[in-house]
């Protein structure tokens, strides 16, 4: 049960790697990675849930195993991801599900939620941001890029792809560095150096500001539908802050929230503490 099998899917020509584990026939749940990662990301939830759900892992386009078309033949925003994602559900049979989004994976799993709101059985977000009060100072350099396009800003922005920065989001805010494995940043690294990487990212560090105006779609979304909702959230994440966890229970008055001492990525040091929350959830 516990075994993962590694995946693609042919969606509309384009190759999405996804690991899959669990038995078929257990409840379902994606899972939706971030930024700069891929489903990696989750090898260490994988095995402490496989024996009770069946547990999905895709690579969003342009992110690890999955293809990533050339900047003219493939818009690289977050409609667009989603719309993939969406389809990418659908071929691969999953009909209704619950799902876990981080990061990246929030507002394109939310906007997959918002068009299908009959589809989804529940959503644990791991520092995936709805809410303006979970936006820190950290976005401000992005924020300068939404407001003025200029190759200038957008050059900046680079320095958010560089191997430093990405042990800085993995190690930041950690209580013990030692404890981070380097073997996720380093997959991530890999990914960012291939060819016209840097720019499929900075294109989506541009649309980014798309996520923030649907905030109040989303927010509704919350409000009418109230999927039973966990919050599970490295409480140092140098990006999305707590307050941001809390807003959810605005809209979701019954939302879970738990707050774990760690930061960004809390899967690194906190993945057995994060699915036995996780199974306490969807109990």
């Amino acid at each position: 049960m516990s075994a993962i099998q590694y995946r693609y899917a042919n969606i509309d020509d384009l190759k999405i790697f996804y690991r899959e584990a669990g038995a078929a026939d257990a409840p379902a749940l994606l899972l939706l990675h971030g930024f700069p990662s891929a489903s990696h990301m989750f090898r260490d939830l994988i095995p402490l849930l496989a024996d009770r759900f069946h547990i999905i892992a895709p690579d969003l386009p342009g992110f690890g195993q999955s293809d990533m078309p050339a900047r003219g033949k493939f818009a690289y925003t977050f409609d667009h991801l989603a719309d993939v994602i969406d389809r990418f559900t659908e071929i691969i049979g999953l009909d209704r599900f619950a799902m876990y989004v981080f990061d990246y994976g929030a507002p394109t799993g939310f906007r997959i939620a918002v068009k299908h709101p009959e589809r989804i059985s529940a959503i644990i977000s791991q520092n995936g941001n709805a809410y303006e009060e979970g936006l820190s100072e950290g976005w401000t350099p992005i924020r300068a890029y939404w407001q003025e396009p200029s190759q200038a800003n957008r050059e900046a922005l680079r320095a958010f792809l560089t191997p430093e920065t990405t042990r800085w989001q993995y190690t930041h805010g950690v209580v013990n560095e030692a404890t981070v494995s380097p073997d996720g940043q380093s997959l991530d690294n890999f990914y960012l150096a291939r060819f016209d990487a840097d720019d499929v990212q900075l294109d989506l560090f541009g649309d980014y500001k798309s996520n923030v105006a649907l905030y109040p779609v989303f927010q509704n979304y919350f409000r009418t539908h109230k999927p039973p909702f966990l919050a599970a959230w490295g409480r140092n994440d140098p990006f999305f802050l707590p307050p941001g966890a809390e807003a959810f229970k605005r809209d979701i008055p019954n939302a879970v929230v738990r707050f774990f001492d760690t930061g960004h990525f809390a899967l690194e040091t906190h993945a057995k503490e994060i699915a036995a929350a996780i199974r306490d959830f969807l109990a």
